[in-house]
């Protein structure tokens, strides 16, 4: 029986096999043995069956119960799994940034335990808000990009020849001109991405520790 369920479900399989372009309506009935009509019994359009697949993602996210001596570890853990879910599927990261404000269960519950997680730390609700909004477009933004050179969408020949093309200006420069910026390509490579990523939650969350220990 046609349910949402099984249509997402379908449109999941149809994007692991060929890609989000190859999600449409048209292409999911047609998997489905059905007209398209059918589906907007179950779903409005392909926005809305974007943001299910989404959602569908993000259950398989593990959320854990806070602890509060060891809340960062856990808000560290949480960003890098739902990074992990979403490049895992292509285009999913995009459907994520293309989406202001969630409202499907489990990015709720996401949202929820990532403020329980900071509340744990010492923050009050204001600042959990602020935080985990912040560390939400991080992750959005860390997974859109790594999905694009996962799955393909971002033309490492093109990248790697506009990094040439600044450089070369760069050089073209007086010498102290850019000491730091002409340094920079030994830092920015696909082996520096998880220390990057690391960095970036290690940093954030000795500030909110420091925030927490104020109150």
């Amino acid at each position: 029986m046609l349910s949402q369920e099984l249509v997402v479900q379908t449109a999941l399989e149809i994007l692991a096999k060929e890609g989000f372009d190859a999600v449409t309506m048209r292409r999911v009935a047609q998997e489905l043995e059905t007209g398209p009509a059918s589906l907007y019994a179950h779903v409005s359009g392909k926005d809305e069956l974007a943001e299910l697949m989404l959602d569908a993602v993000l259950a398989d996210v593990p959320l854990p119960e806070p602890d509060p001596d060891r809340w960062d570890e856990q808000v560290k853990d949480l960003v890098r799994a739902q990074i992990r879910a979403m490049v895992a599927h292509p285009g999913i990261a995009r459907v994520a940034w293309d989406i202001a404000v969630p409202i499907t269960p489990s990015s709720l519950r996401q949202g929820e335990v990532m403020l329980a997680l900071l509340r744990a730390g010492g923050l009050d609700l204001k600042q959990a808000a602020f935080a985990g909004d912040a560390l939400s477009l991080y992750a959005k933004a860390y997974a859109y990009e790594a999905s694009g050179w996962t799955w393909g969408e971002i033309d490492a020949a093109e990248v790697s020849e506009r990094g040439e093309q600044m450089v070369a200006y760069m050089r073209s420069l007086p010498a102290d001109a850019f000491p730091n910026m002409l340094r920079l390509g030994e830092f920015f490579n696909a082996g520096t991405a998880a220390e990057r990523l690391d960095f970036a939650l290690d940093a954030y969350l000795a500030g909110l520790k420091a925030v927490a220990a104020k109150n």
